[in-house]
């Protein structure tokens, strides 16, 4: 008895206090409500003005692009429908180069090899992380849910898809991370292409009585071409595109040496830095016209769309589950893992950044959403500009959540759809395939469907059944790719909270730094100081 009385009213203190703690707080809200006036209001509304504008657009996209598809558009005047979003598009990707290039440079060359190596470690298992994550998300969920069930006979096909072996795709991601020459990345990608050639076949001497039995009574002509094979060869190629992740490895490379060069890489250092300043404020610009862009690409989509009668059964269930994938992965995996590193409230951290999933959402291009991606982070969540210049332009390139949960879940429900029991070794190899593939896949839009092919022939499904697909990709492209940017975002506070301490460090050096350079000066301004007061003293001597 004595036990239960003392520890009444410790427990009644806590629920006191507890009781106490939420009339405060209920008292400071009621307060706050009470006290908001009209400038408050428009202060809030004028702060938020380039989010509101393009949640907007979004919503009057959709609506415009819905009411105008009865009015059956021809392919032309589509194109002239959604020119204000292509427009939109190219302003995005005229800056993504110099953006890449002057962020990576400076970002790097602001730290030293020991702080950005730090970081870089930090940045690449949190990619890796988040990405197998998001592959064991969509291999779960598509075979809870197992949207394949029936055959494929009845679905629609679209498209044409590419062949590619594994082997030279995984071989072109290294080629294209040393470029041969740089300008040439700037608009160019090698790519292997295939092509047909004859070679001469040796006949073995076993063969030799048949072969001239059969060839007893044709022509010379014809004895010579059964000697000759035909035979798909890999060449190489190029495909139109900046080839980003050279550019990433060169400005890393660069950034690195220019930071150990110290005052000689100076001048560098500060042209790089105008430049990305310079860019930033071309972004701000582009960004009250980016509303308009996005409601004509989402109202031209919508436009463009095929029939929707299409989407059904099986294809309807499919998209449900990739939606439900994504979801998971976006609003639990993401936002729990920010709280559990950063112990910060993850929705004020992700409020900030609607302007960027919104234009992801519009763009379908992680890399064309690069500069609003900087400006919400930086500007509204205050980022360190040292940890965003490199995190961002590296994950625009190489963290692909999205693209590597809808490729493992699109594989297996390839593989439903053709009665094609995958064993575990299988699914093992869908899942490496996938998170190796996203990282290959380019930062454009539907790049996830080239490197698909990788993925199916890794276990041996046919790659002419990607085209069963191709009618959702387009919606289906934009929810991942909002993925990416969200990934991509949380990771910058995630390794910003991580590299704090090396941050603080590298501040304190600084700023010892500068003080000894200020003391090293002073001698010589007093020196000279003394010369000018000298001066005139002897011109007085003289005359």
């Amino acid at each position: 008895m004595t036990k239960g009385n003392r520890e009444d009213p410790k427990t009644g203190s806590r629920m006191e206090r507890f009781q106490q703690g939420v009339r405060k707080r209920t008292f400071s809200a009621k307060k706050k409500v009470q006290s908001i006036t009209k400038d408050d209001v428009k202060s809030y509304l004028l702060r938020n003005a380039f989010v509101l504008f393009t949640v907007i657009a979004v919503i009057l996209g959709i609506i415009l692009g819905f009411s105008l598809r009865s009015y059956k558009m021809s392919y032309r005047e589509v194109k002239y429908f959604s020119f204000p979003g292509e427009l939109l598009m190219r302003m995005l990707q005229m800056l993504v180069l110099p953006l890449i290039v002057s962020s990576l440079v400076t970002g790097i060359a602001a730290l030293d090899s020991k702080a950005s190596g730090k970081m870089g470690v930090r940045a690449v298992v949190y990619y890796m992380s988040t990405t197998i994550i998001a592959v064991l998300i969509g291999i779960i969920i598509v075979v809870i849910i197992h949207p394949g069930k029936g055959t494929k006979e009845n679905m629609h096909r679209e498209g044409k898809i590419v062949q590619v072996t594994a082997a030279d795709a995984f071989l072109d991601l290294i080629r294209n991370m040393f470029p041969p020459n740089l300008v040439e990345a700037c608009f160019k990608q090698f790519k292997t292409n295939y092509e047909k050639r004859m070679f001469e076949v040796d006949i073995s001497s076993n063969d030799t009585s048949t072969v001239a039995s059969i060839l007893s009574n044709v022509s010379e002509a014809m004895e010579t071409f059964t000697r000759m094979k035909e035979e798909v060869v890999p060449v190489p190629g190029s495909v139109n595109g900046v080839n980003a992740l050279g550019l990433v490895v060169f400005s890393i490379s660069f950034g690195l040496v220019i930071g150990s060069m110290k005052e000689q890489g100076q001048a560098l250092k500060d042209f790089f830095d105008s430049l990305n300043e310079a860019i930033m404020r071309l972004v701000a610009l582009i960004m009250w016209y980016a509303p308009l862009g996005i409601l004509f690409l989402i109202a031209g989509k919508i436009v463009e769309m095929e029939d929707m009668g299409v989407i059904g059964g099986q294809l309807a269930m499919y998209t449900v589950t990739v939606i439900i994938g994504l979801l998971i992965h976006a609003v639990i995996v993401l936002p729990l893992l920010y709280f559990l590193i950063t112990h910060k409230n993850p929705w004020v951290f992700i409020g900030g950044l609607i302007q960027a999933l919104v234009t992801a959402l519009g763009t379908s291009s992680s890399s064309a959403t690069l500069p609003v991606t900087f400006k919400c982070l930086e500007e509204i969540n205050g980022v360190d500009k040292r940890v965003t210049r490199f995190v961002l332009p590296v994950g625009a390139t190489i963290n692909m959540d999205g693209t590597a949960l809808y490729e493992a879940l699109a594989a297996i429900f390839i593989a439903q759809v053709n009665n094609f029991d995958l064993n575990f070794g299988q699914i093992i190899t869908i899942s490496i395939t996938a998170t190796a593939a996203s990282i290959g896949a380019a930062g454009i839009p539907q790049a996830g469907l080239v490197t698909m092919v990788i993925v199916l022939t890794s276990v041996g499904l046919p790659t002419d059944d990607i085209t069963l697909i191709i009618a959702v990709d387009w919606f289906l492209d934009r929810l991942r790719t909002t993925t990416n940017v969200l990934g991509d975002s949380i990771g910058a506070g995630i390794v910003e909270h991580l590299s704090r301490y090396e941050l603080k460090n590298r501040d304190a050096e600084m700023g010892n730094s500068v003080i000894e350079e200020n003391e090293m000066k002073k001698p010589c301004q007093l020196i000279s100081q003394e010369n000018e007061t000298e001066k005139p003293l002897d011109s007085e001597t003289k005359m």
